[in-house]
């Protein structure tokens, strides 16, 4: 533009554009809820998304109530979202984070479980969406720039700061006061952080200087009923569903898994249909049911708490259907250890953990007429538990076969005094340098001895020393010898079966003796899960019905073993002011025979129960006499036919032997049953 003015004309119209600039100056920019900035701004990138381009609310329609109680126009504080997986809870916290650096900046604070998911949330979810929506991009600064404020862990925008951080981190939790607050599957983080309390107080704490002024977002999948931490917020908010009308009689409910109805085995086929009149909808017609359904509160707010609840029902079509969710379900009830992720992850509710000990009167008359000290036909191989006390070692050996089936062969009772070398002599001869006779008539060895070393520590770690032992690598634990021993300690920790393995007292050694933390609880619950089980009749046995997986046999033992297997209970108790699972034993009972059993169960999953692969299963098989064949994968294999000048008993010519490729020299365990 030339400051040149050749007429009045031009003088006039440039005026007016110099007025119109300086006057939209002063007009603020329209309002948006965080739906609607979503729709008009957001972008998701093909690093992250499973469709990427623009972001359509429409899609998960359920999605917009939620982002818009996070925006700055609603009165809301405490908003929580529990949740089942596919429905977009993180991504509706991450449209909220974009709209917080483009329309609303201030100090914003998003708590992950642990620092290092931190890490990768900000590199595999953040990143991408600041680089993605042009809007964002120019208010975030690129990291490559010197003082750009761009780091893993923190993103400093025009007017405010997002600070990234885990769950675990003290340090990280007190940083800085928050206005906004993002605290994304806080079921997983830990109960207290560095002695200083529970991780969700200490970061609300963060924002409340801000009063009537912050935002705090809870999203989570629960966990287990009572101690979840979701489901104790969402109970003290207003509890509100998604309610959708039948496309037949109009009437709104929110989806119950239990009104899923398909044929038995045909999960492909389900529908589902109305609680008022019972038409049957298909999955196809989720959309529309969707685009017309609304949130209802349920019930009165105690703090003023907004809370929403969505299974993966709700899932849009193409991301999870409701055929997806009766599959899982079926192989749920064929499986008891699939049952809690399938209610956690596609039901979105709290798991109710069996509590009460099963009766040990039925498991007493559940008794089989096998011999005692015979491995039965379908026990593929063998671990030991031993149990220390003062005055007398107490041993379970348990075969174990295929979908966790499993058999108690024997339970020794060796008495003595644990400090003497005989006591645990005796355990080697009259148990793990025994030959076990198994049905077939072959015989098997004790493949994996777990001893627990909580009393006379030193004891057991002499007696494991004298014994292979198992190693951990990268593909898990290894026992490639029968008769490896290993030392257990017990935790109280319920995340794996497995915790740890942790380095011992090993006399200056460079390669010592290793000690197997083992979960006591995670035990415990499979094992009175497996007690429960509902066996078939004997009819259907005759008809060729197998036994549920993880199904426990026991010979003629007497009833005080069945009073030891379920001496405990697991009950929930307050500890600091939260509610935590715990374990406690009947007084009047002893517990030998349970602790015995897990740890011949930790055994197992050391020898690789847990990861056992059908060839392995098959190999164990035919180790027994039993011929097994095993199939090529995808290769068809041709024999090749026979010259016809062998066939008629004349000599051909040799063919050329080809050159020799030296190869490294294979060393193999000496294990005669290998």
């Amino acid at each position: 533009m030339t400051l040149e003015r050749e007429n009045s004309t031009s003088i006039e119209y440039d005026a007016a554009f110099v007025q119109n600039v300086y006057l939209k100056s002063f007009t603020p920019e329209p309002h948006y809820d965080v739906a609607d900035w979503a729709d008009k701004y957001r972008l998701l990138s093909g690093k992250s998304a499973a469709e990427p381009g623009e972001w359509k609310t429409s899609r998960t329609p359920y999605l917009k109530e939620v982002m818009n109680q996070l925006s700055t126009s609603s009165p809301a504080q405490r908003i929580v979202f529990m949740k089942g997986a596919q429905v977009g809870g993180t991504e509706a916290g991450n449209n909220w984070i974009g709209y917080i650096i483009h329309m609303a900046p201030g100090p914003m604070m998003a708590v992950s479980p642990t620092v290092e998911l931190a890490k990768r949330n900000s590199k595999q979810r953040i990143e991408p969406l600041l680089q993605e929506t042009p809007e964002l991009r120019e208010r975030v600064k690129p990291a490559r720039e010197r003082d750009s404020g761009n780091t893993i862990l923190s993103k400093e925008f025009e007017g405010g700061l997002l600070i990234m951080t885990g769950a675990n981190s003290a340090a990280g939790l007190r940083s800085m006061p928050a206005r906004y607050l993002f605290m994304d599957e806080i079921d997983a983080y830990p109960g207290d952080v560095g002695g200083e309390g529970d991780p969700i107080l200490l970061a609300e704490r963060r924002s409340a200087t801000f009063r009537l002024r912050r935002k705090i977002f809870m999203v989570s999948t629960p966990t287990v009923k009572g101690i979840s931490r979701v489901q104790r917020e969402f109970e003290k908010s207003d509890q509100r569903y998604f309610f959708v009308p039948c496309t037949s009689c109009g009437h709104y409910q929110h989806l119950h898994f239990t009104q899923l109805r398909w044929p038995e085995g045909e999960p492909e086929d389900a529908k589902y249909a109305c609680e008022s009149c019972g038409h049957l909808m298909h999955n196809h017609e989720k959309t529309l049911l969707l685009s017309k359904g609304e949130w209802r509160a349920t019930a009165d707010s105690i703090d003023g708490t907004v809370g929403y609840h969505l299974s993966s029902l709700y899932s849009p079509v193409g991301w999870f259907s409701w055929s997806d969710a009766a599959a899982l379900f079926e192989e749920a009830k064929r499986n008891p250890d699939f049952m809690k992720g399938f209610v956690n992850t596609v039901l979105g509710e709290p798991y109710e953990e069996s509590s009460e000990a099963p009766e040990w009167q039925r498991i007493y008359e559940r008794r089989e007429k096998y011999s005692q000290g015979v491995v039965p036909m379908g026990g593929l191989f063998l671990t030991a538990g031993v149990d220390v006390q003062k005055d007398r070692l107490e041993c379970e050996v348990v075969a174990w076969g295929r979908n966790k089936q499993n058999w108690s062969v024997d339970y020794i009772i060796i008495d003595g005094d644990t400090a003497r070398q005989d006591t645990w002599d005796r355990l080697a001869v009259e148990v793990l340098d025994r030959d076990w006779p198994h049905a077939s008539g072959h015989t098997m060895p004790i493949r994996v001895m777990a001893v627990d070393s909580g009393y006379a520590t030193q004891d057991v770690y002499a007696f494991v020393r004298q014994h292979p032992q198992a190693v951990w690598g990268g593909s898990g634990a290894r026992a490639s010898q029968p008769r490896t021993v290993v030392a257990i300690k017990g935790q109280e920790r319920d995340t794996a079966l497995i915790l740890s393995v942790s380095k011992a007292d090993t006399g200056g050694k460079r390669r010592g003796l290793r000690v197997w933390n083992v979960s006591g609880p995670v035990a415990k619950m499979e094992l009175y899960r497996w007690l429960k089980l509902e066996w078939p009749t004997d009819k259907d046995l005759e008809d060729g019905v197998a036994y549920p997986p993880g199904s426990c046999h026991f010979p003629q033992y007497g009833e005080e073993y069945f009073k030891q297997l379920t001496a405990e209970r697991c009950i929930t108790r307050v500890v600091r002011g939260f509610p935590k699972q715990v374990w406690e034993k009947d007084p009047t009972r002893q517990n030998e025979a349970l602790d015995c059993r897990v740890y011949a169960r930790a055994a197992a999953s050391i020898f690789g129960l847990d990861r056992m692969s059908d060839y392995k299963w098959r190999s164990l098989e035919k180790s027994l006499g039993q011929e097994v064949i095993i199939p090529t994968k995808g290769v068809e294999m041709s024999v090749p036919a026979i010259p016809q000048q062998a066939q008629t008993g004349q000599t051909t010519q040799k063919p050329k032997r080809k050159p020799r490729v030296p190869q490294r020299k294979v060393i193999k365990a000496n294990d005669p049953y290998l």
